[in-house]
Order: structure tokens, then sequence, then C-alpha cells
């Protein structure tokens, strides 16, 4: 695991500049660095030292040194391409994954990205005909950011290492900042720098001539479906989980498992546990939240297989960790991300490397909307009359309860989803909770709106779902879920909350070859009535306790925005109210200010929207106003402080 940077063009490379770029990535690779400069052209590296500490050291060449690498990630199968290649008379003077790519490209170029099987993000710079291949691994695990301009480009791990290169790429992107107020991720290859791209996932850049071209080379298809029977099928998967746990345990360091509780971690763990049995060590982070806490779970697995289990409780803090959340990301946080950059703080004190669950809801089927599908049209089937009805004499005189899975929130959110279909239906289920358009409409000042005319913040969604790939509404559901939120969401937020304390994750579930056969497997066996992830379920029975698999999914909605609620209540109109979101004219200074108030005087339940714009208002000022992270911290804690906080006049009272 590593960070890599590095530029090309027709003007002279330093090494500082390269240098200068790594160091601000530094923090993914403390162990080791390096550089490779030539005339218009430098590549660099930080590395985190996980397999050949001795002998993995970058830039890596092949045997004439005409082709070199940097590459951040772990290729699983690299014995085999290993072993391959020496059998074609390559020769190796490292044992490290890194130096199977530069072989491997001798023989077949570009389309050598097709023969991986791992995590990966990684620039080839071809010596001889002066081209530079990028490229990224099937799911998005590992980053790759990059901008082009006459004739030149820059690429780096990390928006902060582009920035550290040329500041002057700190502007805001409109479509960005709309497609997080909508969907809470931003989709490649937008990010929130208008001149700053990221390669989607699954794709490569061939870049020669000052001009990049971009293809994909992996897909994921939902069919021909498996005709094996129920117990055929959950064998095959089996073995199949067994396989690329075990893959995923290659380390010359000790390896880890993050253990939530929940069913898709806590089955990685327990694949993981039966390879290393005692050596494995594994952490869990509580948040102090009605039921919520998956302490006890985690411990009754820890103890089912003898790890060396470590456990924390934390209390989550907006002054506290958003700064530092948005510095890691070099983009508005998430609230999900806050825990998940704790536990990161607490494994790396013990481990190099950890294991997640990442990509099981996808696969398996976790999310309720893929179940509620089939009864939502039962609910349409009821005439639009007297569902009409019951959203005006009902739901909208229900009160909000300002809790998480509030009983409103679900009718609400029903009543909604009912009266769309297919693609539309599925992105306004994503939009319910933050800023859908009758929200944004309400929101963006003029100037901002009429910067997105002819676009939809959602169109990814839209396009995804009418893809091929998939003919059956969970499968579309499942296919959208998995180029989309996975990639944007859940692998960008693990990625930044580990590396930020130099922790390398992995994510058995989304190796290639297991989830092509998980698309393939019938809905019919991922989903029984209103029965989630059966067979992993049925999986579980046989390696799980008992309490683990009678346990709900703890999903819906975050539930931080109500641990939070005392912070936000303070923060959110001593920092909103003098919006600079709204001072340089993207929303509308009126429209906040009511949000807002409406929220403090419990009308209506704005919390995760107003997290979107607390989260939204802190990146700007640390991007775009050019604020240090720890001027940040200051900034929240004396708002906080101020006389007349909601909070303090509580404790007040």
């Amino acid at each position: 695991m590593c960070g890599i940077a590095g530029k090309a063009g027709s003007a002279r490379v330093t090494e500082a500049e390269i240098v200068r770029m790594c160091d601000a990535i530094a923090h993914r690779g403390p162990d080791d660095w390096g550089t490779f400069v030539e005339g218009g052209l430098g590549i660099g590296m930080r590395r985190l030292s996980i397999i050949d500490l001795a002998g993995g050291h970058q830039p890596l060449a092949n045997e004439d040194g005409t082709v070199v690498v940097v590459f951040n990630g772990e290729l699983y199968n690299y014995e085999t391409l290993y072993a391959e290649l020496v059998a074609k008379g390559h020769r190796f003077s490292t044992r490290s994954d890194t130096e199977v790519l530069v072989h491997l490209y001798e023989d077949e170029g570009e389309k050598m990205v097709a023969r991986l099987r791992g995590m990966f993000a990684f620039a080839i710079w071809d010596r001889t005909r002066q081209r530079m291949l990028l490229a990224r691994d099937h799911f998005g695990q590992k980053p790759l950011f990059y901008t082009e301009a006459a004739g030149k480009i820059a690429f780096a791990s990390e928006i902060k290492a582009l920035l550290a290169d040329d500041p002057s790429l700190a502007e805001l992107s409109p479509r960005a900042l709309d497609q997080y107020l909508t969907m809470r991720f931003v989709h490649p290859p937008e990010t929130f720098f208008t001149r700053i791209r990221q390669l989607p996932a699954g794709h490569y850049m061939v870049w020669e001539n000052g001009r990049g071209r971009i293809e994909r080379y992996w897909d994921l298809s939902y069919g021909p479906k498996w005709t094996y029977s129920e117990a055929e099928t959950l064998e095959r998967i089996d073995e199949l989980l067994a396989e690329t746990v075990k893959l995923h345990l290659l380390s010359d360091v000790p390896v880890g498992a993050f253990l939530s509780g929940g069913l898709d971690s806590t089955l990685i763990a327990s694949y993981a546990a039966r390879t290393l049995g005692s050596e494995l060590r594994t952490f869990s982070m509580g948040i102090p939240y009605r039921d919520l806490n998956e302490l006890p779970y985690a411990a009754a697995v820890a103890a089912r297989y003898g790890t060396r289990h470590f456990a924390e409780e934390v209390t989550p803090s907006v002054v506290n960790d958003l700064p530092r959340l948005v510095s890691a990301l070099d983009e508005p946080a998430d609230p999900l991300s806050i825990c998940l950059l704790h536990l990161a703080r607490m494994t790396a004190r013990h481990v190099k490397v950890v294991l997640g669950g990442d990509g099981g809801d996808e696969l398996f089927g976790g999310y309720d909307r893929y179940a509620a599908d089939r009864w939502l049209d039962g609910y349409r089937a009821i005439p639009e009359a007297i569902r009409n009805v019951v959203a005006s004499q009902v739901l909208r005189r229900l009160p909000d309860q300002f809790t998480f899975k509030s009983f409103t929130h679900k009718l609400r959110w029903v009543d909604l989803m009912a009266r769309k279909t297919g693609g539309e239906r599925y992105s306004e289920s994503l939009q319910f909770f933050w800023f859908n358009e009758a929200h944004r409409s309400e929101l963006y000042a003029p100037g901002f709106r009429d910067q997105l005319l002819g676009t939809r913040p959602d169109a990814c969604l839209l396009d995804l779902y009418a893809a091929p790939n998939a003919e059956a509404p969970m499968d579309r559901m499942m296919y959208v879920d998995s180029m989309s939120r996975l990639p944007g969401q859940s692998l960008t937020i693990l990625d930044r909350a580990t590396m930020a304390y130099s922790l390398e994750s992995r994510s058995p579930f989304l190796d290639p070859r297991f989830a092509e056969f998980m698309a393939r497997v019938p809905t019919s066996m991922k989903i029984k009535g209103r029965r989630l992830r059966y067979l992993e379920r049925r999986l579980g029975e046989r390696y799980l306790p008992p309490e683990v698999l009678a346990r709900k999914k703890q999903g819906f909605a975050s539930p931080l925005m109500y641990i939070l609620e005392g912070e936000v209540r303070s923060l959110a109109p001593r920092l909103l109210h003098k919006s600079e979101l709204v001072r340089d004219g993207y929303l509308r200074g009126e429209r906040v200010k009511q949000i807002v108030d409406e929220h403090l005087a419990r009308r209506y339940d704005h919390g995760n929207r107003i997290w979107l714009l607390l989260s939204a208002e802190v990146w700007y000022r640390r991007y775009i106003s050019r604020r240090s992270e720890a001027d940040l911290e200051i900034e929240l804690a004396d708002r906080l402080a101020e006389p007349g906080s909601p909070a303090l006049a509580r404790i007040a009272s």
C-alpha cells in the first residue's frame, strides 16, 4: 500500500516537485519513498511496506530499465502471474507484487489490466514509447486523481498532492456540489475541484502525445443466471469466499479484521479466524445510542474464535472530528466516516493491514430498498386518490420524531417512493433524507442554478439503472449501488480514513471473481419475501453465533446526526447563518436559515440535511477560503462556546 504521484509534459520536471507532491501524502506510506525523474517526466511514491519488506522499493523497473512503475495496492494473484512470467523468461529482482506489473506490461501492454486480481492504482511509464498507463481496480478500492491541461498531466492518490503541486486547482465544481447535496457522494470523473478528475473504477488511461485516452476494462454482468440448486449455490459461495479471504491474508506483517457485530464484517472475520486462529486481531468500535452499540455482538464472535480482540466506545464530536475528516477526504465528509476514522486510529496502533466487509450489502442484497421495491408496487396499485388522502390527511400531520429510523420518516418514504417507478424510484430513494429536487429548488441561489442548466445530479444513477448489465429491478439496483455509491462513498471513506493512519484496508467481498459469481446468483436466493441477504444468513448459520444472525440490519439512515444533536444545534445557526457558500452565491441564505430554524424549533427533522450543509461549509472554508485544519478546529470550538448557544442554554436551564 502506498501513495503515488507524478507529472508529465514538455516542460522539465524536477525531483523537488515530485517530492513535494509525495510529502503531501506521506501518511499513506511512512516506511519508504522514492522518485524517478527524467526530462518532462517525474513519478514518485510513499510506501507502506506490506509484502517483501526489504525488496519492494519503488519506483521499480524491468530488466533493462525501459518500463518504470509506481504502484498503490495489492495483487492477490501475483504469485500465479510471477510463475507464468518466470516461465516465459522474465527475470525478477524482488519478491514484491509490484514487479509483476512491469513484466506483464512488457508482454501485454494495457491489456495487462484485465489479468489483475486485487486492489490497485498504478502508473507505468514506457520510456521507449514515451507513454504512460494509469489504471484503477475493478471497484475503485484505491483512488487515482489527475488533471490535464495544455499537453500536460499530473496524477496522485489524493487530491492534496495535486494541490501541493498547483494550488490554483482549488476551485469548487458546481456539478460536484449539486451531486453531493443530492446523493451524498460525487460520481467519477467529477470531483469537488473543477479541473481535477478521478479515473473511474474498472478503467485505465493511456496518455501519450499530450493526450489521454480512457477505456473501461471490466464491468459486472448479472446474467445469465446460475441454475444451481440452493444447496449447490451455498457450497460454491462458501468455497469462493474461503479462497478470497485466504488471498486477502497474504502479508509479511500482521493482519487484523474489523468486527462490527454486523453480518458482513463478522462473516469475513470468521473466515480469517479459521486460517489465522488466535493470531488474528479483531477491532470494534461502539457508539452510545439506543440499541445500536455493537460491542457485545462483536465480543461474542471474538470469543467464539479466540481472536485477540480490541474494542472502544467513542462519542463523536463535530468540533474535534469534522475538520480532520474533511482534510483526510479532500471533500465534504459523510456522517458514517466519523466512527470509521476513530476505528482506524485504534486499529493502526496494533496492525498495518485490516480486513472488512465492504460490498456485502451490494452483493448479497442487504439494503431495505431491494426488498421494498415489490411491496411498493403493491401500495402503488391502490388508487392514487386514496393515497393522496392518506398523504394529506395523515402523513403531513404526523410530527417529526427526531430519532433514527423514525416511524414518520418510514411512512413518508413509502408514500413518495410508491409515486415513482424504475430508475426514478431508485434515485429518489437515495435523495429522500438529503436534498431532492423540491428541496434543491428552494436552496440553490439563482446564479448557482444557472451554472447547472441542462444537467441532472442523479443522471449517473439513471444511466446505470438503464444499462443492459441487469434485467430484474433488484439486480439493477444492486448494479447501480456497486458502480456508484460503493466506490463513490463507502470505499472512498474507507480508503481515506484508514490511510490517514497508515493502515491498509482490504475488502474480500470485492474480489472480482467472487463478485462476478454473486452477480449471477438469482435474486430469489438473495432475498426471500422481506428477508434480506438470505444466502448470507444461511452461510452465517455455519460459522456465526445465533445472536449475530438474529440482529436486524442497522441501516436506513445514519444515527450519528442524533448522537451529535447537541453540537449540531449549537453550531448550525452560528456557522450556517454566516455561510460562505451563501456569501459567494451558491445557496440562498433565507432558505438555509429556514432549514436551521425549523430544525431548532423541532418543527421538521432536517438533521441529515444540516449535516451536509455543515460539512460542505467546512470543506469550502478549508479548501476555497484556504483555512488550515487547526484554524477550523479553533473556529468551530469558538462558535460552540458563544453565548446564547442552544446547547449551552439547555445546560443552563
